[in-house]
C-alpha cells in the first residue's frame, strides 16, 4: 500500500497563511488599494514635477493612516469590551470631553513650551480614564447591561463637554500641535506621530491580551461568565478592567486628535462610536464575547479608511458612507455566525467519532 506524496513545504506555508485570522482583511485592503491605485488617476507633484498617484504616494498613504489612527486607537479598547461580552457606545464622547477639559485647562493655565505638553497628556488621558471608570463601576455596580449604560454616558459625557465649552471650539497650545505633527525628518508634509503612536497602542494591547493572566481572563468571561464565575474569577474587576481602558484609548486619542488639528470641541468624534465598532467587529471580534484580536480591530480601521477614501477618491456621493460601513458591519456578523455554527458541526461530528475510536481501542 502506497502513502500519499507529502505535500511540498510551499504549499504547507500557504495553507497555514491562509488560517491566520487576519489574511482575510489582509487580502481585502490589498485589494481595494490595488483598486483605488488603478482607478485614482495621476496628478504632477509641486515639488518634484513629477507624475504620481493620486492614491499611491507617501502623503496620501500617510494622511490616510492618520484618519485612520484616532478611532483606530480606541477600537483596541472597544475590542477588550466586545472580547468581554460587552459594548461601549461613549467612547466617542470620552473624547471630545477629553480633549474640551484638555483645552480649557491649558488655556486657564497657560503653560508654555514643553511644560504644555507634560500636562496636556496625563490630564487627557486621565479624564478618558475616568469616562472608563465610570462605566465599569455603573455596569458592575447597577447590574445594568453595557448598552443602556454606555448609552446614557454617550450623552452625559458629551453634554458636559457642551456645557464646559459653550458650544465652541477652544484652540490648544501650539508646542502640542507642533509635537505630533513633528515631521521626524520625513518631510514638512509628512507626520507619522499619530501612525506610531497607533502601532504602540496596538502593540501593547496585543501583548496584554495574549500574554497576560488578565487578557486570558477577559477572553474567559466573554466566552462564558458563568463558568468563570464557578472558576472563581472576578467579573466585576474584569470588567471594570475593559471599560477603563476604553476610555483610555478615547484619551489617548482625544490627545493625538486635539494636538493634530490645534483645536477641541464637544463636536469631535461624533458618530465615531460606529467606526470603533465596526472596526472591531469587521476585524472577526463576535458580538457575544470570548473572540476578537487587537490586531483585527487596527486592520478592520483601515479597511473602512480605505472605503472611505475610495469614496472621495473615486468622486462617490459620500452620503453613501454610512450606507457601505452599515453592509459591512451586517456582513461580517453573519459571516462570524456562520463560521461558528461551521464550528459547531464540526465538533459534533468529532465527538461521536472519538468516543467510538476510544470504545474500540483495548
Amino acid at each position: 500500500m502506497s502513502l500519499p506524496a507529502p505535500k511540498p513545504q510551499s504549499v504547507w506555508r500557504a495553507a497555514r497563511l491562509l488560517r491566520v485570522q487576519q489574511a482575510g482583511l489582509m487580502l481585502v485592503i490589498l485589494f481595494l488599494g490595488a483598486a483605488l491605485t488603478a482607478f485614482a488617476g495621476r496628478h504632477r507633484d509641486p515639488l518634484s514635477g513629477r507624475m504620481v498617484n493620486n492614491f499611491l504616494n507617501p502623503n496620501t498613504l500617510l494622511q490616510t493612516a492618520t484618519d485612520a489612527s484616532f478611532f483606530a486607537i480606541m477600537a483596541v479598547g472597544a475590542t477588550m469590551v466586545i472580547i468581554s461580552g460587552g459594548i461601549d457606545l461613549s467612547v466617542g464622547s470620552a473624547f471630545a470631553l477629553s480633549g474640551v477639559t484638555m483645552a480649557l485647562a491649558l488655556r486657564a493655565w497657560q503653560p508654555v513650551g514643553a511644560l504644555a505638553v507634560l500636562l496636556g497628556l496625563p490630564l487627557c488621558v486621565g479624564v478618558g480614564l475616568a469616562c472608563g471608570l465610570l462605566n465599569g463601576l455603573l455596569v458592575v455596580g447597577l447590574r445594568v447591561h453595557p448598552f443602556i449604560i454606555t448609552l446614557g454616558t454617550m450623552w452625559v459625557f458629551r453634554g458636559i463637554a457642551f456645557v464646559a465649552s459653550g458650544a465652541k471650539s477652544i484652540l490648544v497650545p501650539d508646542a502640542l500641535t507642533d509635537t505630533v505633527k513633528a515631521s521626524l525628518g520625513l518631510g514638512q508634509q509628512l507626520a507619522p506621530i499619530p501612525l506610531l503612536a497607533t502601532l504602540g497602542v496596538a502593540a501593547l494591547g496585543s501583548v496584554f491580551l495574549s500574554r497576560t493572566v488578565a487578557g486570558r481572563h477577559i477572553f474567559a468571561v466573554g466566552g462564558n461568565a458563568e463558568a468563570s464565575r464557578y472558576a472563581g474569577l472576578p467579573l466585576g474587576r474584569v470588567y471594570v478592567l475593559v471599560f477603563a481602558l476604553a476610555g483610555l484609548t478615547a484619551g489617548v486619542a482625544a490627545y493625538l486628535g486635539g494636538a493634530f488639528y490645534g483645536s477641541t470641541s464637544c463636536a469631535d468624534a461624533t458618530g465615531y462610536e460606529l467606526y470603533v465598532i465596526a472596526s472591531a467587529v469587521v476585524g472577526g471580534a463576535s458580538l457575544t464575547g470570548g473572540k476578537g484580536s487587537v490586531i483585527s480591530a487596527m486592520l478592520g480601521a483601515l479597511l473602512i479608511t480605505l472605503i472611505r477614501q475610495s469614496i472621495r477618491t473615486l468622486h462617490f456621493d459620500q452620503n453613501y458612507e454610512w450606507i457601505i460601513i452599515g453592509c459591512a458591519i451586517i456582513v461580517a456578523v453573519v459571516l462570524d455566525r456562520a463560521s461558528a455554527a461551521l464550528a459547531e458541526k464540526r465538533l459534533s461530528r468529532t465527538a461521536p467519532e472519538s468516543a467510538s475510536a476510544k470504545e474500540a481501542s483495548p
